[in-house]
C-alpha cells in the first residue's frame, strides 16, 4: 500500500524503512530536511518539503501516519491535516497520545469524512529487525485501510498486532502497557539495588541476570536489556540516578483513580521517577527539618553551605 509518514525520528524513520523493505510505497517527512534526505536516498522516495508537499504526493484516498511527540505537537499537525485531507482518506496518529484526545480526534475527523485510527506502538530502536507490537484503535473501515501497513510493521503478519476496538481503544491499551512497563522496571531495579547492597555476599549481578534469563518465572526482554548493560558496567557509576517519564504511567494511575480500580505497583512506580526527577527533594527537606525538630537530630547541609 501507499501511504506518508510525518515525523522521522528513531521510530518513525525505522517503521518507514520496515515498511519500505516489505514492498511499500511509502514517504516520509520531517522537519529536518538532512533526514528526510537520507532517509528518501535509502527508501527511495522523492524527498517532500512540506506536509502539504507529502499530501500532494499521494493518490487518493490517502494515509497518513503521524510518529510525532504526544500533545501540542501532535495537535497541531492534526489541525493542519484537517485542511489538506479529503473524505475517503485516512488519518493514522502513532505517538503515545492520551486516548481521551483520540476519542475527540475521530469524532472531529469523522465529520470531515476522514477516518482515524489511533495506534499505540512498542518495539522502540529493535523494531525495525525483529517488528513492532501495534495496539490499534478505530473503526473497522478505518482498520481495513491501515491493515496491510499493520501486518508489515508487527513481527509476523498473523501476531504482534490487534485491532483492540473502537477509536481511542489502541491509545488506551498502550497506556495501560506502558504503565505495566512502569512496574516491570521498578520492581527489577529495586531487586538488583537489593543485590548490590549486600556487598559481603559479592554477588556478580550480571551473572544473576544472565542466568535468570533462562527458566526462570522472571526472565523478559527487560531483563534481557538489563543482562546486557550489567556485562559491560555493574557499577554505572557514570550515570545519574534521573529516569524521565513521558506520561503514560500518570495517566494509568489517574485512570485507575477514575476507576476506582487498584494500582499500587504501578502508582508507586510512578511515584519513583517523580522522585527521580527531584520531585521529592523539598519533601525530604521537609522530613529531615521535622526529625531536627522533635528529636534534635542533626541535618546534613549542602556542600559549601555553612548556614
Amino acid at each position: 500500500m501507499q501511504l506518508g509518514i510525518i515525523g522521522l525520528g528513531k521510530m518513525g524513520g525505522n517503521m518507514l524503512l520496515r515498511l519500505a523493505a516489505g514492498g511499500h510505497d511509502v514517504r516520509g517527512y520531517d522537519r529536518d530536511p538532512g533526514t528526510v534526505a537520507a532517509l528518501a536516498a535509502e527508501a527511495g522516495f522523492s524527498a517532500p518539503e512540506s506536509v502539504a508537499d507529502l499530501v500532494t504526493a499521494l493518490a487518493a484516498p490517502r494515509t497518513v501516519w503521524l510518529m510525532l511527540p504526544a500533545g501540542d505537537v501532535t495537535e497541531a499537525a492534526i489541525d493542519e491535516l484537517k485542511g489538506l485531507l479529503a473524505p475517503g482518506d485516512t488519518l493514522v496518529d502513532g505517538a503515545n497520545s492520551l486516548f481521551k484526545d483520540s476519542m475527540r480526534r475521530a469524532q472531529e475527523l469523522a465529520s470531515l469524512g476522514i477516518g482515524f485510527v489511533d495506534a499505540g506502538v512498542s518495539g522502540g530502536v529493535w523494531g525495525r529487525e525483529n517488528g513492532y507490537a501495534l495496539m490499534v484503535g478505530g473503526t473497522d473501515r478505518s482498520f481495513a485501510a491501515v491493515r496491510p501497513a499493520i501486518e508489515t510493521l508487527a513481527p509476523a503478519t498473523d501476531s504482534g498486532w490487534l485491532h483492540c476496538g473502537p477509536p481511542g481503544s489502541g491509545h488506551f491499551v498502550k497506556m495501560v502497557h506502558n504503565g505495566i512497563e512502569y512496574g516491570m522496571m521498578q520492581a527489577y531495579a529495586e531487586g538488583f539495588a537489593l543485590m548490590k547492597g549486600r556487598e559481603d555476599f559479592g554477588l556478580d549481578l550480571a551473572g544473576i541476570a544472565e542466568m535468570w534469563r533462562h527458566g526462570s518465572v522472571v526472565r523478559s526482554w527487560l531483563l534481557d536489556l538489563t543482562a546486557d548493560f550489567l556485562r559491560n558496567d555493574q557499577e554505572l557509576e557514570s550515570i545519574e540516578p534521573v529516569v524521565a517519564d513521558s506520561g503514560e504511567g500518570r495517566w494509568t494511575v489517574i485512570e485507575a483513580i477514575e476507576q476506582g480500580v487498584p494500582a499500587p505497583a504501578i502508582g508507586a512506580a510512578v511515584m519513583m521517577r517523580h522522585a527521580s526527577q527531584g520531585g521529592g527533594d523539598y519533601g525530604a527537606r521537609i522530613l529531615s527539618m521535622m526529625r531536627k525538630g522533635f528529636g534534635g537530630h542533626a541535618v546534613v547541609a549542602r556542600e559549601g553551605d555553612e548556614s
